[in-house]
């Protein structure tokens, strides 16, 4: 492994990781506070337009932190939209 991938997976690793204590906050409380859908939604679509551009250039760093990123932020949707169909704390 060189430096440049070596790096790339450090920053691969810190970004995605992000988001375990936004979903930790969720699966706690049931709430997803003051996060917006259409941000959540957009966000979605640019990581899942990353992977994309990790498949074509055969970047598996690219592929595989913005994969588990896709993941981890639609379980965060899965919250916002529960609770704002009213299932959530909101609707309690």
């Amino acid at each position: 492994m060189d430096l440049t991938t070596a790096v790339g997976g450090f920053a691969a690793a810190w970004t995605t990781i992000s988001y375990f204590p936004q979903l930790k906050k969720c699966w706690e409380t049931g709430e997803t506070g003051d996060l917006s859908i259409g941000m959540l939604i957009t966000l979605i679509a640019g990581l899942s337009t990353w992977v994309v551009y990790g498949i074509l250039r055969g970047d598996v760093v690219v592929i595989t932190a913005n994969c588990i990123s896709v993941c981890l932020l639609s379980a965060i949707s899965a919250f916002k939209v529960k609770e704002m169909l009213g299932d959530g704390a909101a609707g309690r």
